[in-house]
């Protein structure tokens, strides 16, 4: 089986290219800021640096594969509402290139790796699939445009790609300008971490190892043209977050710096993935042990992260 992973080199797409077996994989990475060719040593690939805008390179490398896994993406919602023209450009046109490239090739398999903040925030309860898709960051509106492509390819034309949406992912190997690395090398540096707002608002974690598991299920047992929604272990605030990485590195709440709230900040997140489960999906990664061998990897890994502090 040949496999084409876009942001293979990146945090989610790196875990999947190193825990995937018995197939082919080529890598096609623009390697941004937030990939790194480091995750993927020691593990058999081929190697593309190129950009998934680029109509003529995907007609090149996209024939010939069995499954194409597309995490490519401009994905940090700070980054987004400093600036969005390259959020929109990666994720909606990025996405409508490689859908494009796969039904030229008859590509016979096709995942799209989305998010939770498509459906926007929900006080109560849980989003199912059929939700509303409500974004309201850049960064959420271009992924659920992008969506959106992915999706009218599908019934348009037949393109047998299904739709994956995650909650927030933690784990090894994840750029510090996600919370939990950046709190965590934060207070490994000895440095403040900055809690946003009140601290209230509720996120729905995920082990990165869970979530690329789930999407292999999807690839091989998914319906093309549905989406899969996929749950995490454990919804927390951001103060109970704070709290557990505070104790975690052996830090007091006197490290913890107040900041103004984020623009248009979602309060909270939550998925029914029922649809999934019923696909024979199960979480492996309890979130207190998942969390902890997280932090003895930067603990022990000031290497990697160091230098991608600064940028």
């Amino acid at each position: 089986m040949r496999i084409l992973v876009t942001g293979g080199a990146g945090f989610i797409g790196s875990h999947f290219v190193r825990t995937t077996r018995g197939a082919s994989v080529t890598v096609l990475d623009r390697l941004t800021y937030a990939a790194d060719p480091a995750n993927l040593q020691g593990v058999p690939h081929d190697f593309v640096e190129g950009d998934v805008c680029d109509a003529g390179l995907l007609a090149e490398v996209v024939p010939g594969h069995d499954l194409v896994v597309h995490f490519a993406a401009e994905s940090h919602v700070d980054r987004s509402i400093r600036g969005s023209a390259e959020f929109v450009r990666t994720n909606v046109l990025g996405t409508e290139a490689l859908m494009r490239a796969c039904l030229e090739a008859g590509v016979p398999r096709v995942v799209h790796v989305s998010t939770d903040e498509v459906y926007g925030t929900i006080d109560t309860g849980s989003w199912t699939e059929e939700s509303p898709l409500a974004p309201r960051s850049p960064y959420a509106a271009s992924k659920a445009g992008s969506d959106m492509i992915a999706a009218a390819y599908a019934i348009t034309h037949g393109l047998p790609v299904s739709i994956t949406r995650c909650g927030n992912n933690y784990g090894p190997r994840q750029f510090p300008e996600k919370v939990i690395p950046l709190f965590v090398t934060n207070l490994l540096e000895g440095a403040k971490v900055p809690l946003y707002g009140d601290g209230g608002n509720v996120r729905d974690w995920i082990h990165v190892d869970d979530h690329c598991r789930a999407i292999r299920l999807v690839a091989e047992h998914g319906v093309p043209g549905e989406v899969y929604n996929v749950a995490g272990t454990a919804e927390l605030t951001n103060l109970e977050l704070t709290e557990r990485l505070l104790t975690a590195v052996g830090a007091g709440w006197e490290m913890v710096e107040r900041v103004p709230d984020r623009k248009g900040h979602d309060r909270r997140y939550s998925l029914d993935d029922a649809k999934l489960r019923a696909l024979g999906y199960r979480p492996l990664t309890s979130f207190g042990t998942g969390l902890a061998e997280t932090v003895r990897w930067y603990e022990d890994n000031p290497s990697w992260w160091k230098p991608k502090r600064a940028r």
